[in-house]
Formats: C-alpha cells, structure tokens, sequence
C-alpha cells in the first residue's frame, strides 16, 4: 500500500483516522437508519457503494481524494452496513439460537478475512511480471490494481446475493421495522440497563481484540522469533478466531448467553496476566503459545458473544438497530485510543517491560469488562424478582 500508493506512514495513518471519525459519527445515526428500513436492502445498497469506491481506488486517485474516499468508506460500511448486519443477524438467530448466528458472524468474518488476504497474494503473485523481489513499481502497481478489482467485484458480486437471497415476507418485514424513529423510541432505548452496560463490556472487549496486534510483535522483541516465526504467530490468530467463533456459539445456546460472557473475560484475564508476570521469556515456547491460546480464546469468545445478548438483555427486536449504534459509538472508542495507548508503552518502556504494561492495561480493561458482564447475567434475575413481586 505504501509502496504503490507513495505515501507515508503518516500519511496512511491520516487516511485510517479519517475513516474512523466518519465511522464514529455513523455509528449512531446508522442505527437508527436500520429500525427504519429492511436491513437487506440497506446491507446490498452498502455493498454496491463500497465495491463502487474500490473502483476509484484502483485508479490510484491522489493523497487528499484517498482521504476523501476513506471517509466515503467509513459512510458506506457503517452508516449503511453495520447496524443492518446486526440486525439481521438477531432476525436470522430467533429466539433460540443467538450465540449459534453471533457466533457464525464473528467466527465467518474472521474466516473470509483470512481467505480474502490468502487470496489477494495469489492475484498479485498471478499478475506480476516476473521475481516480486525484481519487479517495477509500474508492474506492481498493474498487480495490485488487480487485486483491489477482483476484491470490489467480489463485494459487489455479494450485494447481488444479499438483495436476493435474503428476502424474507413483506409481513415479517413490517414487523422488524418502524414506520417512523420518534425522540419515544430513543428515549425507550436510553431506559434499558442493558445498553449501558453492552457499551461498557464491547469497550473492554474491543480493547482486548485491538491489543491482539501485539502478539507478533511479542514472539519477535521478547521471544526472539525471527521474522517468518513472528508472521506466522498472527497467521494463527486468523484461523483461531473462526473456530473459537462458532463454537462458542454452539456452546452459549445450551445454556445462558451471559454466562459465557463473564467465563470468557475470566479467561481473557488468566492469559493476559500470565504474559503481564514476566514468566513468558525466551525458550519458552510452549508457555508462551499456550498463553496466547488462551487470551486469543476469550478474547475472540467475547468478540463473537457480545451482541448475542441483545435478546436476554430485554431489547426490542424493532429497536435493535438504534440500540446497536448507541452502543457502538462508546463501545468502539477503542479505534481511536487503543493503537496509541499500546505505542505509548511501548515506546515509554521498550522490550518486556513495555510489553507486561501493555498486558496489564489489558487485565484492567478486562476486569471492568468481568464486573459488567457479572452485572449484566444478573439482570434478568432482578427483572423477573421485580415482576413476580
């Protein structure tokens, strides 16, 4: 990207946070979008516009149109998308199998990820003229047009499916959706214990999946991997996150969503606090992917669970929309102050030692999230106290 595109660090970092504004700004007026149309038709609008902005990124526009398009991006993929993805994800679950549909979400999204970046290195291998090592920059720059194209067509081809193949009765339409948002239905959504608390729980847990950076960075500085080991380390992580994904889900529906919330902080902690001891050192290996294995597992548990308790926290099934954007807007802050927390550390403290901080800002983030995740399996208990009262 930076090679082909000619921009710096800096200047690719600026495109990313112009995203990020645009995002955090979406988050909120998405959702209420989402209570107010069929989420498939605002999902497949949202694809096809994207797809449409990859077309002008294959042309390799300038610095300040790539800013502009990464702030087009952020409208597209959240304003659009994210709000109706999750709404028709708790459609699709039912009454009964919430963590089964979250779980197939998260876990899916992480799998294509992967296929995704697996399949944009064979595209580019296909196309380049020659040794990658020896090639020009035109010839890659032809190389990678290839990549962004094949990837927007890809997308676009998705749109096609989703407005097709997600079409559902006109009447069970009109019954996830509202005919008008009113200042009644924010306020109904403000009322819920639940909201506050999701937005508490996605914060730590967000934290947690933006920290899983570090792990290649660990088995390089404190484990001394060389480069091929290290990459591989987070090559792991892309194939864990599906697994864990999925089967969690399959695991939460036989008993309570919450409860595996709060095991999964509760494991998240054990891994990070074994890294934040300082046991985890050269030559030894063993410890430190059994470590990684079991802060990656909650972490990624929590990840694909958390918006599976939508339906146990008491939120209406035609409000879901405007729910998940309040809660989005704080429980997603870490995009802005995660990356530069972890730098800060680091820097402050290079090697281990910046390292176990990093790790130990994780085990707090992690301890509010337990404390709130506790609260939230409470709730339905003192609903149904209160009401039998």
């Amino acid at each position: 990207m930076l090679d082909v595109f000619d921009l710096t660090n800096l200047q690719w970092g600026t495109c990313q946070s112009v995203y990020g504004v645009v995002a955090m700004i979406s988050y909120l007026f998405g959702g209420v979008l989402a209570d107010r149309f069929a989420p498939r038709k605002l999902i497949a609008i949202a694809l096809f516009l994207t797809a449409l902005g990859g077309v002008v990124f294959a042309t390799y526009p300038s610095y300040g149109v790539l800013k502009v398009l990464y702030g087009y991006w952020g409208f597209t993929t959240i304003f659009l998308l994210w709000a109706a993805m999750i709404k028709a994800t708790r459609v699709w679950g039912g009454e009964r199998s919430q963590g089964k549909a979250f779980g197939f979400l998260d876990g899916g999204r992480g799998f294509v990820g992967a296929l995704f970046g697996s399949m944009g290195v064979m595209i580019f291998s296909i196309f380049i003229v020659g040794e990658i090592a020896d090639a020009s920059l035109p010839d890659r720059k032809e190389a990678f047009k290839y990549v962004i194209l094949v990837s927007s067509a890809i997308v676009a081809l998705i749109g096609v499916l989703v407005w097709f193949l997600m079409k559902s009765q006109d009447d069970k339409e009109r019954v996830i959706q509202l005919d008008r948002i009113s200042s009644e239905h924010i306020l109904t959504v403000m009322k819920i214990p639940a909201v506050y608390l999701l937005m508490i729980i996605i914060l730590c847990a967000y934290v947690g999946y933006k920290f899983t950076d570090i792990y290649s960075l660990y088995a390089k500085e404190v484990m001394l991997f060389d480069e091929v080991e290290s990459a591989k380390v987070g090559t792991l992580l892309l194939f864990i996150r599906p697994i864990v994904g999925i089967l969690i889900g399959f695991i939460a529906d036989r008993s309570r969503t919450t409860l595996w919330l709060v095991i999964s902080f509760l494991i998240t902690i054990i891994g990070a606090l074994l890294f934040a001891s300082g046991i985890i050192e050269p030559g030894a290996g063993g410890l430190f992917f059994m470590s990684m294995m079991i802060t990656a597992t909650g972490v990624y548990a929590i990840r694909a669970l958390y918006f599976a308790t939508l339906q146990e926290g008491q939120i209406p099934l035609v409000l879901t929309g405007t729910a998940v954007g309040m809660i989005s807007l704080v429980g997603y802050t870490p995009d802005i102050f995660a990356g530069a927390a972890m730098g800060y550390l680091l820097d402050n403290s290079p090697g281990e030692t910046g390292h176990q901080h990093v790790f130990l800002l994780l085990t707090a983030f992690c301890v509010v999230g337990f404390v709130a995740s506790t609260l939230f399996y409470r709730l339905p208990f003192r609903s149904k106290k209160k009401a039998t009262i």
